[in-house]
């Protein structure tokens, strides 16, 4: 089952499982997954890297000089069965999964010109289409006309208790994981997400709300599999 090189945009909140979903929804269809949080956190690394960020303000104009430096692409690992991040050449998929990159991340989002060149990026990609692409303006800013757009959401503490989970699976011996942290992260983060001047995180007026609170992954691949069913998108 495919579309025919359709463009599927999945918007939502932090630690919803967006990423997951369109892995998955990707495999299913026969489509490129672009995992766009990634490229924010990938931007974000390199920027702690190279001492852009200090006391939590970044150093824009050093950060805008480099900013062609940054070179992002996407490997799937058959073996792992996992997408994996590289910034310029170097794979950094555990490094970007941290809380001190997402600590600063919604920072570096907010920022206009790092989000332009995203964009750039991310159309650039999707020209062909065959795409699933998710982030937090994918179908109000990046893919307006896209064929579908979903926006996921879930409650502050469910996706904090995933959050949680997710990094002590990874990190089980790191007493210095807390849930309120993680949590007092999320709410930071939605709010820092939807208040942003520079493409805030919003539903689009002809987006299809999920929330997945309550839904384990595959209920919530049969959900949207009947979504696009319901459309004759496949």
């Amino acid at each position: 089952m495919q579309l025919k090189k359709g463009v599927i945009a999945i918007d939502g909140h932090s630690s919803c499982g967006k990423s997951t979903v369109a892995k998955d929804l990707a495999k299913e269809l026969g489509y490129v997954y672009i995992d766009t949080g990634a490229m924010y956190r990938a931007v974000t690394l390199f920027a702690m890297q190279n001492g852009f960020i200090q006391d939590g303000e970044i150093l824009l104009d050093e950060l805008q000089n480099k900013l062609n430096d940054i070179k992002i692409t996407f490997r799937y690992q058959p073996e792992e069965k996992l997408n994996e991040t590289f910034l310029n050449g170097v794979s950094v998929e555990d490094e970007i999964r941290g809380l001190e990159v997402s600590n600063n991340v919604s920072t570096v989002s907010t920022i206009a010109f790092v989000r332009h060149r995203m964009v750039e990026l991310q159309q650039e990609m999707g020209r062909e289409g065959g795409i699933v692409m998710d982030g937090r303006d994918i179908g109000t800013v990046v893919f307006p006309d896209a064929d579908l757009k979903l926006f996921m959401t879930a409650s502050p503490e469910i996706r904090a208790q995933r959050r949680f989970d997710e990094l002590k699976a990874k990190n089980p011996t790191d007493n210095s994981l807390s849930f309120d942290s993680i949590l007092e992260n999320v709410k930071h983060r939605d709010f820092v997400d939807s208040t942003r001047e520079e493409s805030p995180l919003k539903m689009a007026d002809d987006a299809v709300l999920l929330d997945n609170s309550h839904m384990n992954k595959q209920e919530q691949m049969d959900w949207i599999m009947a979504v696009l069913h319901e459309r004759n998108l496949v």
